[in-house]
């Protein structure tokens, strides 16, 4: 795995462990969202894999993310800082945080125990299929970025 291997135990609990050290009034370093909409946002990842809440682009969206979007996304490469986000993650209205928290939390843990085989080649809503590494990479550093964001 080019990043922390999000699909092992170790690492899972230890991402789990940074979001446990946010509380409701964790402020930025950057960016405009809260930490209750920093969780949401996080959650909409996990959304797009579990759930049918998200629709899948279009032909002309889909050839746009795969051939421009998709290798900044799964590569090893951080994320800038304050960079623009996707439509289906910008959370714009209040969030409870404990429930985002608890949520976030339950899809990480869902992630770790089906481990990374069941990912590798799974389709992505975005990108088409994935390799165990893609997923890897866009799972961990997108949390990543995020915790950073808040200081954790």
């Amino acid at each position: 795995m080019d990043l922390p291997n999000i699909f092992s135990k170790e690492v899972s609990e230890g991402v789990i462990e940074r979001i446990n050290q946010l509380t409701a009034s964790s402020q930025p370093l950057w960016g405009k969202m809260t930490v209750a909409q920093m969780l949401a946002h996080c959650c909409v990842t996990y959304e797009m894999v579990y759930t049918d809440k998200h629709p899948k682009p279009g032909f002309f969206m889909g050839f746009i993310l795969k051939n421009f979007v998709k290798k900044m996304v799964v590569s090893a490469k951080p994320y800038p800082k304050s960079s623009r986000t996707a439509p289906a993650f910008l959370i714009s209205n209040e969030r409870d945080f404990e429930a985002e928290k608890q949520r976030l939390i339950a899809y990480i843990r869902e992630t770790e125990v089906l481990g990374s085989y069941i990912f590798d080649g799974k389709k992505s809503l975005s990108f088409g299929p994935l390799s165990a590494n893609e997923w890897n990479n866009m799972l961990y550093k997108h949390l990543d970025h995020h915790l950073k964001q808040f200081g954790v």
